[in-house]
């Protein structure tokens, strides 16, 4: 799942995506409030079960990255959710929070470049060789 406000990076995002081969489904969701809709199944959105990662930007409006992720923490069948913030935030503060939150890394968008080829890799990487826990009823 990508949660990001920025169209452009998302388009980006998507597009790494797709060149690269990746076939998993991006769910994208525009802040934190639609992506815990597609998270809980509610709001009219049909709910995405795990495994699955959430790129998840900082700034967005009416629910910060850092909210979500202290939503998603606070809530026993979301607290285990693998959360990458990908966020144009290079501020020690935001990163510090984001790995109190048990964030699985923080990567500032300068620093993947504009197509996200490198961070669509390690994500594609990730999610082959991790083993995930079974998802808890």
């Amino acid at each position: 799942m990508l949660v990001d406000d920025d169209h452009g990076d998302a388009k980006a995002v998507q597009r790494a995506f797709k060149k690269v081969k990746i076939a998993n489904e991006i769910t994208r969701a525009i802040d934190g409030l639609e992506a815990l809709d597609y998270l809980r199944g509610t709001g009219g959105k049909d709910k995405i079960h795990p495994p699955y990662v959430l790129l998840v930007d900082i700034n967005m409006p009416r629910m910060s990255g850092i909210e979500l992720v202290q939503e998603l923490r606070a809530d026993p069948e979301l607290s285990r959710s693998v959360v990458f913030f990908l966020t144009t935030s290079s501020h020690e503060q935001d990163i510090e929070a984001a790995y109190d939150l048990n964030a699985a890394g923080y990567i500032v968008k300068e620093t993947a470049g504009r197509d996200f080829l490198e961070l669509v890799n390690m994500v594609d990487r990730y999610w082959r060789i991790v083993e995930f826990p079974e998802p808890s009823n």
